[in-house]
């Protein structure tokens, strides 16, 4: 009984997903209240119906006491947890136990984040986000939903069975000299090629990177890239699975293999036989050998009739065309979210994608848009406080600073389109109230910042989220470049996919852990400050034996992995760093710290704590992590801060100090140069 709704405040559904369950409750309620001889209701109108009231109330208390409900539990159980973002409702439900508030929280969280990665910065619109996510036509509706709701399953998928997605965090895969070379190689080659080609139509590779199932093989920044975040970058493996899923039990090694790559770091080596040197690619321009055409003479009119029947039907996506992502970007003059990016992502094999990020040659409009929208936000922000006149107008950035520029953007947009239009005839009004005679800086100018920052989204949607016409089809990597790059990777790593696959069921072991750790069952080591986590693996399948042994003592304990990191994160948000307790025949512990950069631990001092109904903890959907971080380093100026966390499972019957003694040890272990160089 599961369901995620996203409404506005007239109570219109503007996107829902549920399972099985829910959906079959809603249809039987409604079905049964219908009259004979009339059909079942759209299932759209039916959700709507259920959460009209919820959503009118809440509403309701909105405007009238400035204040509503978070969350609320039913009398037969069932959570509520509701979170508004602008004029969007997002409504969580769940009725079968196997949530609490804070999952429902995170998945309100994390759905408007995959929201913002898809549609940018015209989030920052109610209305015109409202139409974005409901358009009037229906097929582009039920395609948008069904991929949106992909999306959450996704999400939901891998962070039910995924480590790196439990902790939020990104996984490296291990093998050092695999890693440096695959890092050697898209620098040098594959992304100089592709940059240089006269085929990238303007485009630039920022980024690119190697994914096997989820964790990350391979990863190389252009010099002039900004540093992806770590919150984009797990979003960006949602998208990819999401595409390409891994399906364990096909993906799932002998056990055999598994014995014999299941070393960790420097201690696993796997040497393969050279490949035949006629098999190299060496460049990206050397052509793809296509297939011969096959000939066939049909009947005229038979032709006709099937191309008339291929007209009705919906054409299928062009595999090679980017998805545009909207992702966050830090230069030198500024923090620039939702910065337009063209995403391809390249199988290579079942479970191994390349993935290339590029830079859109009209980019630069985005960030002058963003810097528009700041300054009005910033106004806007001054007169609801009741600052009027010279007192609004200050700031770092402010609209004088602007006007010049905003009159200057308007007229390289040029007149002929309509958005360009509306936006001009607003600033045009804006300027006569605030600069030629009008009112000036008053109250009165709210209305007015709130139309220009809709009219810089419009401007924002236009460019970047209309889709493009035939003339501007070519602006994107060619699909002989893709299909060129593809071919490159593939004979780069032809002989380690195999490895590959298996490497990353079996990243590290306890193996290598338990003579020196006895006693010691699990552990996730987290380094907060690049986002990358490292644990043992803990794939439960039917088809293969973990080291935790098979069926429900496996599960068990990967259970109670997941309830230690829901339990730590609840003792954090109020404001704890050190979590010790025994649950049964084991012993938990959690440990948060800060180091500076030689490595030497800081005092950990007195930790923020958080409401009950603030954002979730974790670095996906809200990086709690940065923003400690600046906490923090309000006491220790100039130096670089890092932060750690440490998550262990012991035997219950391992004395107390030997368990804080392994801790201690452990965590000075994990991240030691020689044994994880890249992590």
């Amino acid at each position: 009984m599961k369901c995620l709704l996203i409404a506005s405040e007239s109570a219109e559904v503007l996107f829902y997903w549920t399972d099985l369950e829910f959906q079959q409750n809603i249809q039987e309620q409604y079905g049964a209240s219908q009259e004979e001889g009339q059909g079942l209701p759209a299932f759209e109108d039916s959700i709507s119906t259920q959460f009209a009231p919820i959503i009118i109330s809440h509403s309701t208390m909105m405007d009238r006491q400035g204040d509503s409900y978070t969350s609320f539990t039913t009398e037969n159980n069932h959570i509520y947890v509701l979170h508004q973002f602008d004029e969007c409702l997002y409504i969580a439900v769940n009725g079968d136990g196997e949530e609490k508030e804070d999952d429902l929280r995170r998945k309100i969280y994390v759905m408007k984040k995959m929201i913002e990665v898809r549609f940018g910065m015209v989030t920052l619109s109610g209305s015109l986000l409202r139409r974005e996510l409901r358009p009037q036509d229906t097929e582009q509706r039920a395609r948008l939903w069904t991929h949106l709701q992909s999306l959450l399953e996704t999400y939901s998928h891998l962070r039910e069975n995924d480590q790196s997605f439990l902790v939020e965090a990104v996984e490296r895969l291990i093998h050092p000299t695999l890693c440096e070379q695959c890092i050697e190689f898209l620098e040098r080659r594959l992304v100089q090629q592709i940059n240089s080609s006269a085929e990238r139509a303007g485009e630039e590779v920022l980024h690119a990177f190697i994914l096997v199932h989820t964790k990350l093989l391979a990863f190389y920044s252009s010099r002039n890239a900004s540093t992806l975040t770590t919150s984009d970058l797990l979003a960006l493996i949602i998208m990819t699975q999401n595409m390409y899923p891994s399906n364990v039990d096909v993906d799932d090694a002998s056990p055999e293999d598994i014995e014999n790559t299941s070393g960790s770091g420097p201690e696993s080596f796997y040497t393969p036989e050279p490949s035949p040197t006629d098999r190299d690619s060496s460049s990206l321009d050397k052509p793809v050998r296509e297939s011969t055409p096959v000939f066939e003479f049909v009947d005229p009119d038979i032709q006709m009739a099937e191309d008339s029947l291929h007209t009705l039907e919906v054409s299928p996506p062009d595999q090679s065309a980017p998805h545009r992502v909207f992702l966050e970007v830090l230069l030198k003059d500024g923090l620039y979210p939702m910065m337009p990016h063209s995403m391809y992502c390249l199988p290579l094999w079942p479970g191994i994608t390349l993935v290339l990020l590029t830079k859109i040659p009209t980019s630069a409009v985005a960030m002058s848009v963003y810097t528009f929208l700041e300054a009005f936000a910033k106004l806007e922000k001054r007169l609801s406080e009741g600052k009027v006149g010279s007192a609004a107008a200050r700031g770092p950035l402010t609209i004088n600073d602007i006007r010049s520029k905003l009159d200057k953007f308007i007229k390289a947009l040029g007149p002929s389109e309509i958005q360009s239009a509306q936006l001009q005839n607003v600033w045009m009004e804006f300027k006569n109230r605030a600069f030629r005679g009008g009112p000036g800086f008053t109250r009165d100018l709210i209305p007015w910042c709130k139309s220009m920052k809709t009219q810089l989204c419009g401007i924002y949607r236009q460019c970047f989220l209309v889709e493009s016409g035939a003339a501007d089809a070519p602006r994107r990597l060619s699909t002989g470049l893709q299909e060129r790059a593809q071919t490159m990777v593939q004979e780069k790593l032809m002989d380690w996919k195999d490895f590959l696959l298996v490497k990353s069921k079996r990243n590290i072991t306890m193996v290598s852990y338990l003579e020196d750790f006895p006693g010691l069952i699990h552990f996730i080591c987290v380094d907060r400050s690049s986002g990358q986590m490292i644990a043992p693996s803990l794939n439960i399948t039917e088809r293969t034996t973990s080291e935790l042994g098979k069926g429900p003592v496996a599960q068990y304990i990967k259970n109670k992995v997941w309830s230690l990191v829901r339990t730590t994160r609840g003792y954090l948000q109020k404001g704890y760093s050190t979590v010790t307790l025994r649950d049964g025949d084991f012993y938990f512990c959690y440990f948060l710290w800060f180091e500076n950069e030689t490595g030497y631990k800081l005092e950990a001092g007195e930790m923020p704590t958080l409401p009950d109904d603030s954002a979730p903890i974790g670095m996906l959907a809200w990086d709690y992590y940065r923003k400690l971080l600046r906490y923090y380093s309000k006491n220790h100026q100039g130096e670089a801060v890092k932060c750690y966390e440490l998550l262990t499972v012991h035997l219950g019957v391992i004395p107390t100090d030997i368990i804080l003694q392994h801790c201690r040890q452990l965590a000075s272990k994990l991240w030691e140069p020689s044994r994880n160089p890249l992590l």
